[in-house]
């Protein structure tokens, strides 16, 4: 075989990456805004219940902050990969938005709402 075609790479591999990076920096944008302003849900709660959402904020906050750098840390990856490796850099890029929206519902899932 020809060293070209040994040596050839998806010339359009970066187009994953760079769609990847316009869903998920405003989507890991909005679920910190959202994350950040949910405690005023529980403004007007009774002390049981504010107790209660206090008490599994500051996990479910812990969470969403560590996928939200876990997302970041995959989407530069993609990056990465999608010279050295594209197919890699392809999966990469899809899983950072999968990333964010799975730390969202885990979000979600630990706080205990009022």
């Amino acid at each position: 075989m020809p060293e070209d075609v040994m040596n050839a790479r998806p010339q359009r591999a970066w187009i994953a990456s760079l769609i990847s990076t316009i869903v998920t920096l405003p989507l890991a944008f909005s679920a910190l805004v959202f994350g950040g302003i949910s405690p005023m849900t529980c403004d007007s709660c009774s002390q049981a219940d504010s107790d209660r959402f206090d008490s599994s904020f500051g996990p479910a906050w812990t969470v969403l902050c560590c996928g939200l750098v876990l997302a970041l840390v995959v989407l530069v990856a993609s990056w990465v990969f999608c010279r050295r490796k594209p197919p890699a850099g392809v999966v990469l890029a899809v899983s950072a938005p999968g990333t964010v929206f799975f730390a969202w519902v885990t979000f979600m899932a630990l706080v205990d709402w009022p």
